[in-house]
């Protein structure tokens, strides 16, 4: 028997280290050829290690959330035969393809998760009339089918703490399960107010990984970079209008939400304010105004935060866009996105759908140097000026849209003059499909 170190290998892109963000083995297990060792985290991706012979774990380089430098140990194994002899190509060789933490699409894209129950089985046919009687078999138990339940990963999570069946919670619209439904339950249908609420043991929990990251990133946009704030109410009823007659046309083509208009309502302002479309150097004091727009999407996942990015925004049209943002959404939710995908955005926008609030001042993604947020569309009475010159009382939609922006670049002015020309083109939406 001998001893075999596996050495955490170039996981490429330049990276000098990696983080342990989970285990697969501890010390006395057996593992063969090409079982999962760890997970290492690189830039918001995940590489997972494999063995590359078989043997007994002898030594493991750390805990989980440690770091490790590139080409120090990661495994010791106990193998047969001489070590020397052992292919050592898969220390040299490049990385496993990194995928992405497993995560649940934030942003609102609608599409359609019904499905049909299958047929009843069929009775099983009675016995032949002379055969002597005997004890009919047991059927095997069907297994009952439960009643499909369309809620977020939050949802299930709160509902859980909670104690909460959702099979037993009505969703007011019929369709999903919301937050708002569970309150709804909770008042009523659970035995009202003075139902004692279900108690929690504390617990520690380690910042690793993917939340240590944003921890990371969050704390130094907040000290480096002197955030402002700038909110303004736009009308989106005729942009809602226009949404919903384009998808009565949309054919075999995925349906519209509101985020590919903004995104090309936003791509189409821009260019009068290239000091929104940048990034910022600190170190070398350099901005950068990008022609193109690499649109980031903020997204909350089970993990944390995370922001794929749309490339060249500007030149796709809304249904290149819904393709994209549904392709980005699924590749998310499967843990597939590609580290490429979750880096080197320009400009971020970012949405909480429905639970959006009347307002928001999110914080820059760095090195960016602004990030827009869409807020969450309410229906109130509005005075409308008709052709005539009259002023007559209407229900309209009206959505309030966030800018934060870097003050060492950009200007409260334009700032303010770009959400302006923004909400002109979104309230006038008919400008948005002009070339």
């Amino acid at each position: 028997m001998a001893r075999y170190t596996f050495n955490l290998p170039d996981i490429g892109e330049g990276i000098a280290e990696a983080e342990i963000v989970a285990w697969h083995v501890k010390v006395g297990d057996m593992v063969e050829e090409d079982d999962q060792l760890a997970d290492m985290m690189t830039d918001k991706a995940t590489v997972e290690m494999e063995a590359p012979v078989s043997g007994k774990v002898l030594e493991v380089a750390g805990e989980v959330g440690d770091t490790i430098s590139i080409g120090s140990m990661l495994v010791v194994l106990e193998i047969e035969g001489d070590p020397d002899e052992v292919d050592d190509s898969s220390q040299e060789a490049a990385a496993p393809a990194p995928k992405a933490e497993t995560v649940e699409e934030r942003i609102e894209v609608e599409t359609s998760d019904a499905s049909d129950a299958d047929d009843a089985m069929a009775a099983d046919p009675a016995p032949p009339a002379k055969a002597e009687p005997t004890p009919a078999p047991t059927p095997a138990p069907v297994p009952k089918q439960e009643a499909k339940v369309l809620a977020s990963p939050a949802v299930r999570k709160r509902a859980e703490d909670l104690g909460i069946d959702l099979t037993q919670v009505k969703p007011a619209d019929g369709g999903r399960i919301r937050h708002g439904d569970l309150d709804q339950f909770i008042a009523y249908d659970s035995g009202g107010i003075e139902a004692p609420g279900k108690r929690r043991a504390s617990e520690e929990v380690k910042v690793i990984g993917l939340r240590k990251r944003i921890a990371q990133n969050m704390a130094a946009a907040k000290r480096n970079i002197p955030h402002f704030s700038y909110v303004e109410e736009v009308d989106v009823t005729e942009l809602e209008h226009l949404r919903a007659q384009l998808n009565d046309q949309r054919g075999d083509r995925p349906k519209l939400t509101m985020l590919p208009l903004l995104i090309t309502a936003i791509t189409k302002t821009l260019p009068d304010y290239p000091m929104i479309n940048a990034t910022y150097d600190d170190e070398a004091g350099v901005v950068t105004r990008h022609g193109s727009v690499q649109l980031g999407m903020a997204a909350q996942t089970d993990s944390g935060l995370m922001v794929p990015v749309i490339r060249n925004a500007e030149s796709k049209n809304l249904w290149q866009l819904a393709r994209e943002i549904l392709r980005l959404a699924e590749g998310a939710r499967d843990g597939k996105l590609k580290s490429e995908e979750l880096s080197g955005s320009t400009l971020t926008v970012t949405s909480l759908g429905p639970l959006g609030g009347v307002a928001t001042t999110p914080v820059i993604n760095r090195p960016e140097v602004a990030i827009i947020g869409p807020n969450r569309i309410i229906e109130r009475p509005m005075y409308v000026k008709g052709t005539d010159g009259v002023e007559r009382i209407e229900k309209r939609k009206l959505m309030n849209i966030s800018i934060s922006c870097d003050h060492r670049v950009v200007d409260g002015y334009d700032a303010a003059s770009f959400v302006q020309d923004l909400k002109r083109l979104i309230e006038g939406p008919a400008r948005i499909l002009a070339g």
